[in-house]
């Protein structure tokens, strides 16, 4: 058993071309205790984690040995806890697009973990501050996460029907449901960098500047579930009933909610058949 594996997602690779060409992404650095998986498809490979400990990566989050040895220590520290929610280090200027000469100044330094805000009207889910003290928080940062593999185990597979930036939100609501808890450490912190790929120079020779530009990787202070998505996950994980105060303060997203009913009602059927969420944690998760 290793004990890390790592998921880096991006809508721009494609295994199989990779493979064809003979440019398949290599990892920054390999042990036999680390994994590594790199893939446009979030369920592919999820029966193939054999790591106690799993890290859900965004491209352009920083994956280094300093980060895992960091990981390795708090995962020993908090043995309860099934979740971790990084901080994410920032610059002052993150792009999505490498080849923009537009600058996005941004005068925070970390991005976090957060919680559901109370009452549902409200936007769903608010950012801890950044110099929030150890809490439990109800989602991570869109762009990383870290599941031990038990909870995995319990949650299955993610919803891909939600769009990428909306996954881990969903995914942590559910693994709330299969009695998981996700904890935010301020010192746990990965640093995110200004490229939108952080693997080898190979592959991105391999992507035009067209694709680069037309890339679906957003600005990481810009990454955040959509209202239909906060609609869809808030119905999927307390109910229609629940999710209509949410709705009214946002109607655009009222004909998300009476679309397909029937297969979100599926859904949180099968999240929230055997619930262990208790009303006390989700008063910790929620502000």
């Amino acid at each position: 058993m290793r004990q890390f594996d790592v998921f880096v997602f991006s809508e721009s690779f494609d295994e199989s071309i990779n493979d064809k060409q003979g440019n398949k992404i290599q990892p920054p650095f390999t042990d036999a205790e680390l994994g590594w998986f790199f893939t446009n498809d979030w369920n592919k490979h999820l029966n193939e984690i054999e790591g106690e400990w799993v890290v859900f990566a965004h491209p352009s989050i920083q994956i280094d040995r300093n980060f895992l040895n960091n990981v390795a220590d708090v995962t020993d520290s908090f043995p309860m806890v099934d979740a971790f929610a990084p901080r994410i280090r920032i610059e002052s200027h993150v792009h999505s697009n490498p080849t923009s000469t537009k600058q996005n100044t941004d005068k925070r330094k970390f991005l976090s973990g957060r919680l559901l805000k109370r009452p549902l009207k409200g936007s769903g889910f608010v950012e801890i501050d950044e110099n929030a003290p150890m809490r439990y928080v109800a989602a991570p940062h869109p762009c990383l996460a870290i599941y031990s593999r038990r909870i995995i185990q319990r949650t299955g597979g993610f919803d891909t029907t939600l769009p990428a930036n909306a996954r881990l939100a969903d995914y942590t609501l559910r693994m709330m449901h299969a009695g998981g808890k996700m904890f935010s450490v301020p010192y746990l912190v990965a640093q995110a960098e200004n490229s939108i790929v952080n693997c080898n120079e190979k592959y991105l020779q391999t992507r035009t500047a067209q694709e680069l530009n037309e890339s679906k990787v957003p600005d990481l202070a810009e990454c955040a579930p959509d209202l239909k998505s906060t609609a869809i996950i808030l119905s999927k994980t307390f109910g229609f009933e629940d999710s209509l105060p949410f709705a009214i303060r946002h109607p655009s997203v009222i004909p998300t909610l009476l679309s397909n009913r029937k297969e979100r009602k599926e859904k949180r059927k099968a999240a929230t058949l055997l619930s262990k969420l208790t009303k006390e944690y989700l008063a910790e998760v929620t502000e």
